[in-house]
């Protein structure tokens, strides 16, 4: 317990430790100012105040009956919060023991430390405090009674489960107290390395000796010629995993190396099981000798007193797991799910020295370990120890680095960040093990995997990837969130019409629109999409032909053998095309045909060689519009423009024959007939996009951008790049592949802007949709962050389609010049940085739920509802 005193570094301060996430109870009696001390010294959203809570649930603060529901919400409230990792006051009198277990249990329950911060003034302070205010006449005898609980209390708040406890016992205290927050022990993001991460040891120390030196590690000797320490020459550090001690031939000659690299600060250690037993073995515990243990005990007898008490101080000292690099790396012994990492309890301690049981036992008597891995989902990788394997394995990024050295197998290392394995072999099988270890997978009579190796299949996704709220982590964007409902309505198009899910690497974010125009007649011109990119730093653009089809994308594989290794395929498929939606443009055999046409074109024109990749991911437009949207053209588009064209060439007639009567109608009859020219035009503008095909005959496909080929991405190659592979896909195969026409533009330059102007001028004249006026560099971060990959400028004409046939009546326009592209230009930049995470995931072979979460996320996003048919 601290007492009144902790001074601090500014005279006159006393500076109260309270851990950066910790449940912070504020305790004391009615008046002792704990509502000031709080406000005074955390923010306004951390403290969660008795009072408050009883006014929000009953409108006045001191209601004592409505005290059990106002705590109800504030329980709720607190972990939320704290599931959060968000600090959390809470002000309350706290005097009674009942009310402070239900705090402990529920720090105990998010793994997070109570603190108790007490506010012990005396009683006559108090006591005036309540006597000033008309609303807090609750009488000497509750002020007595709550005192003396207090006073009983004080004693016994570290037995209750409070990790720190700071008393205050005067106002002059209180005043003078400053709230220090510390990072927990854990807490290491700060240290990015490089690290090399070693293993379980086991007493192995020559292959410790031999490993290190094949990192790069000098060592350096004792007098007698024992290595007592290690430094890299490059600044890396050695992360030892636990489990230094037991089995091996020499404990206290691994633990004198690894101490004295954790001393001069070329290691990093985390305690495991075997070095947690034998502390208290040495501190005189009652354990049983087994599993290497008595011979721990045999070797470091021979040793003298006081290295035996450094060894004890050592292994008690070291943390339960350490978050490194920036949070993107934990180290523990034993593994640890998301929801522990930088937590602090026993339940965190304990999972990270011995791993979650299934509560069964092998057929050599061994407890069967839960395979957490296999259900691991969170962002940083976790590396650890304790079961041995005979390979390491990435398991939806984690791996298991013991490989059993003191059994005969190896002592590996991963170098983090390159991911590169080192190992030595065994000299020896130090310690026969109760289950067979298998040294080598395929040697015969091995004896049974390990649990440890069981990995969960690549190729399976769970329902609660994609389920619910949902954040994803992107490197462009930061987190994303996908709502609950959007989420729901995604798995409805994805689970009934999307292809396999191990082709579908990416879904193609939508594209924001340019700002509106003020031109006479115009919705969109390309002076906006100039202007825009010129304010965001971007002078060079490249303006491509919009061509007027179905989005697409088409995944292409070299041969078979890539299709089923890499994507699980049949022996018959070589890729997919599939839509903006995830849905399969054409049937399994015409697919198949597709595919072929557009590997053979790839083959012939060099893409799978010059790119040094067994699979290509074209982002494309498939030609005609019809080809995919027939139904729609059908039952919407034609029976729109038939309708209007119908109905007002009929009423167009019976206005000209009023007219001629002497009627007068001439305003009806000249807007009836504008509406008339107007449906007109809507029926000649969808027909532009459209052609007969029978089959695959007349399908073309206009590709645009390689977004990834193997194991690599491109959205940093500049576009001209991407339509310079685009053009040998046509040359190679023109009635399969069609082209892109493209004009480059400085915004900079008034005469190269006007060319840009007429060249869309010139497009959508001749019945053209429009372009895509698009960086030319391609990825570009701008001043206020990722600049919009692309700005569609559309011609007037093609607008009918997407606004009606009656958009450029002048009262429709000015209403639709008053729409708002914050939430399209937004949408935009979300999809196109979770489809560059996608992208990223699949080209690195990180698991498919990974890959997966991002293409889905991108349907999810769309809150118009999406259209399974297209």
């Amino acid at each position: 317990m601290t007492g009144n005193t902790t001074p601090g570094t500014t005279p006159g301060t006393v500076d109260l430790d309270v851990p950066e996430l910790s449940l912070v109870a504020l305790v004391g009696v009615t008046g002792s100012g704990k509502t000031t001390f709080a406000r005074t010294r955390f923010g306004p959203a951390e403290v969660l105040s008795s009072d408050a809570f009883r006014a929000l649930v009953s409108n006045d603060e001191n209601d004592q009956s409505a005290t059990a529901d106002a705590f109800e919400v504030l329980f709720a409230v607190a972990a939320k919060r704290l599931a959060r990792g968000l600090l959390t006051v809470v002000d309350a009198t706290h005097v009674q023991p009942d009310a402070r277990r239900k705090l402990v249990a529920l720090a105990r329950e998010h793994d997070v430390l109570p603190t108790a911060i007490v506010l012990d003034l005396p009683e006559r302070v108090c006591a005036e405090r309540n006597a000033a205010r008309p609303d807090r006449q609750f009488g000497p005898g509750v002020l007595k009674r709550q005192r003396d609980q207090l006073r009983r209390g004080l004693r016994s708040l570290e037995k209750e489960g409070f990790r720190r406890v700071h008393v205050l016992r005067s106002q002059e205290e209180a005043d003078a107290a400053r709230i220090e927050r510390t990072r927990l022990f854990t807490d290491r993001r700060d240290e990015h390395g490089p690290f090399d991460v070693v293993g379980d040891v086991h007493g192995c120390r020559a292959e410790l000796e031999e490993l290190l030196t094949r990192l790069g590690y000098v060592l350096r000797h004792d007098a007698e010629g024992r290595p007592v320490g290690a430094a890299h020459p490059e600044g890396r550090r050695a992360v030892l995993l636990g489990d230094l001690v037991d089995r091996g031939p020499d404990t206290p000659g691994v633990l004198r190396l690894v101490m004295g690299m954790a001393a001069e600060g070329s290691a990093l250690v985390v305690p495991g099981n075997h070095d947690a037993k034998l502390v208290r073995a040495l501190r005189g515990s009652r354990v049983q000798l087994t599993h290497g243990l008595a011979e721990s005990l045999q070797q470091l007898e021979a040793e003298e007193e006081g290295f035996r008490t450094e060894v004890v101080a050592f292994l008690d000292s070291l943390v339960s797991h350490l978050v490194l690099d920036g949070g993107n790396l934990v180290v523990c012994h034993a593994g640890l799910p998301e929801r522990y990492h930088n937590r602090s309890s026993r339940r965190v301690r304990e999972f990270c020295l011995y791993g979650e049981t299934t509560g069964e036992t092998d057929e050599f008597g061994l407890p069967v370990r839960y395979p957490w891995a296999q259900d691991y989902r969170g962002a940083a990788t976790v590396l650890y120890g304790h079961t041995p394997t005979p390979q390491p394995e990435w398991v939806n990024r984690t791996m298991c680095l013991d490989t059993g050295c003191v059994f005969g197998g190896s002592l590996t290392a991963l170098r983090w960040p390159e991911r590169e394995l080192v190992d030595v072999a065994a000299r020896a099988v130090h310690y026969e093990p109760v289950r067979p270890f298998p040294v080598a997978a395929a040697e015969p009579g091995a004896g049974p995997t390990p649990p440890a190796a069981v990995v969960r299949d690549p190729d399976v996704l769970h329902l609660s990837d994609v389920t619910g709220r949902r954040v994803v982590e992107t490197r462009h964007h930061g987190r994303i969130t996908v709502r609950e409902e959007n989420a729901a309505a995604a798995l409805e198009v994805m689970s009934r019409y999307a292809v396999d899910p191990r082709w579908l690497l990416h879904l193609p974010p939508t594209m924001s629109p340019v700002a509106t125009s003020a031109r006479p007649g115009l919705l969109e011109h390309p002076e906006q999409a100039f202007d825009s990119y010129r304010a965001d730093g971007v002078d060079a653009v490249l303006c491509e032909e919009k061509h007027m089809g179905s989005r697409a994308v088409a995944l292409v594989c070299r041969d078979a053998a890539t299709a089923a290794s890499r994507f699980g395929a049949p022996d018959d498929a070589l890729g997919a095309v599939w839509t903006r939606t995830g849905r399969s443009f054409f049937s399994p055999e015409l697919t198949a045909t597709f595919v072929e046409r557009v590997r053979a074109a790839a083959e012939r024109a060099g893409l799978f060689e010059e790119l040094g990749a067994p699979w290509l991911l074209l982002d494309a437009e498939l030609l005609p519009w019809n080809a995919k949207a027939q139904e729609l053209l059908r039952e919407q588009y034609a029976a729109v423009g038939a309708a209007a064209t119908h109905a007002l060439s009929a009423a167009t007639g019976v206005l000209e024959r009023a007219a001629a009567r002497g009627l007068d109608v001439g305003d009806l009859l000249g807007r009836t007939a504008s509406r008339a020219g107007n449906a007109t035009a809507f029926r000649e503008a969808y027909r532009r996009y459209c052609w007969p095909t029978d089959g695959l005959d007349g399908v073309r496909l206009a590709p645009f951008q390689v977004l990834a080929a193997g194991g690599a991405t491109f959205a940093e190659r500049p576009h001209t790049w991407h339509l310079g592979l685009a053009d040998r896909l046509v040359d190679t195969d023109p009635g399969t592949f069609a082209g892109t026409r493209r004009l480059a533009v400085d915004v900079t330059d008034e005469t190269s802007v006007a060319a840009g102007v007429r060249w869309w001028e010139e497009l959508t004249a001749a019945g053209g949709e429009g372009m895509v006026v698009k960086p030319a560099a391609n990825l570009v971060w701008g001043r206020k962050g990722l600049v919009q990959p692309g700005l569609k400028v559309r011609g007037p004409d093609y607008l009918r389609l997407v606004y009606g046939p009656d958009y450029a009546e002048p009262g429709n326009l000015e209403r639709l010049r008053e729409r708002n592209l914050g939430r399209k230009r937004s949408l935009a930049s979300r999809e196109y940085a979770l489809g560059l995470e996608a992208l990223e995931r699949a080209a690195a072979g990180e698991p498919l739920w990974r890959v997966h979460e991002c293409a889905f996320a991108v349907l999810a996003l769309e809150s118009e509802p999406v259209d399974p048919r297209l």
